[in-house]
Formats: C-alpha cells, sequence, structure tokens
C-alpha cells in the first residue's frame, strides 16, 4: 500500500514537478563531479555516493532527490516487487540498492512502469522542459540519461543537463545519440 501511494503522489505531482526539476537539475551543475561510476556499498534508503564523484544517472537521481523522491527506494521497491519485469544484463537474481537504480536501464523501466511514456520524434519541441530522455550512445551503444533543461540552444533544441564522462554539463545534444527513451515523471 505505501509504494503504491508514493506512486500515486508521484504521477500527480509529475505535472507540477517540471520546472522545480530543471530548477534542482540547474544547481547540480555547480558542483565539480568527477565520472566515477565504480560500485559502491552505499547506505539505503536515501544512500548515495560521493557527492564528487557520479554518472548520468546521478544526475537525475539527485536532482529528483532535492525534491523529495529518493528513486534508490523507489527503484528499489519496485525491483523486490517485480524484479521479472527489470532487465536481465547483469546477471543478478534478486535488486541491489547499491546500484540498480544507477542503471540506465531500470531507469527506464521505473519511468515505463511508474511514469508517462512519451513519443519519440525528431522534433525538438517535442522535449519539454523536466522530460528525462535516454540514449544509446553512437559507436558504443552504451545507455545514457538525461534532464531536458529550459534552456535553448541556438539550434532551437532545448539543452540537456547530464555527465556523459566529462562531468556535470549543459549542451545541445538531444539528437547527437539514437533516443531510446523520453519519459515525464
Amino acid at each position: 500500500m505505501r509504494i503504491y501511494l508514493a506512486i500515486t503522489f508521484l504521477w500527480v505531482a509529475s505535472h507540477t514537478l517540471a520546472n522545480p526539476l530543471v530548477e534542482a537539475a540547474n544547481k547540480r551543475l555547480e558542483h565539480t563531479v568527477i565520472y566515477d561510476g565504480s560500485y559502491q556499498k552505499i547506505a539505503y534508503p536515501m544512500g548515495d555516493v560521493d557527492a564528487s564523484k557520479g554518472v548520468c544517472t546521478d544526475v537525475i537521481i539527485r536532482s529528483y532527490r532535492a525534491l523529495g523522491i529518493d528513486l534508490q527506494q523507489l527503484v528499489h521497491e519496485d525491483m523486490a516487487a517485480h524484479f521479472d519485469q527489470y532487465p536481465t544484463s547483469w546477471g543478478l537474481n534478486k535488486p541491489d540498492t547499491n546500484i540498480d537504480h544507477r542503471r540506465v536501464p531500470n531507469l527506464e523501466t521505473f519511468y515505463t512502469r511508474h511514469g508517462k511514456v512519451l513519443p519519440i520524434t525528431d522534433q525538438a519541441e517535442d522535449y519539454k522542459p523536466g522530460n528525462i530522455v535516454t540514449w544509446r550512445l553512437s559507436g558504443s551503444n552504451l545507455p545514457h540519461i538525461g534532464i531536458v533543461s529550459d534552456q535553448k540552444a541556438e539550434t532551437g533544441n532545448y539543452k540537456i543537463i547530464h555527465n556523459i564522462g566529462w562531468g556535470l554539463q549543459i549542451n545541445d545534444m538531444l539528437f547527437d545519440h539514437p533516443i531510446q527513451g523520453h519519459y515525464q515523471y
């Protein structure tokens, strides 16, 4: 019942959270973060790796956490109840609170199950501030995730707030790689 109420609240709140999410993501840009995807044991709930380290998913996690939303706990509880609905790419047979929420395919599954799946298009105007976008990086097919910002580039695209290996950044990269997912949460 607790997870149902939390998810219901988040679904209703998602219609009003887009701007606060962008504000939280913009505040993340004030931090220096070294790209580090190493596995680390962290507290649960509200656990985090060292604030000076992180990957693309940590931009999302920390931005939502600034709004009081703990994706670590929400993803873990959903995985514990519906483990068979999540990717099996890592050979695990049960959820792991240390890393599951930090994996793009798991966030894609969570957003598909509990957020709003939005159309994937080649039209910049379909991507609104606060939307979550996932990609498969050209050349490596590695998953990536970012938040659509409220700042437009010269191309007319909204810039993306993300960490793609060079620390936190905001730039015009919406259509640089094949888009895999487009969500509102």
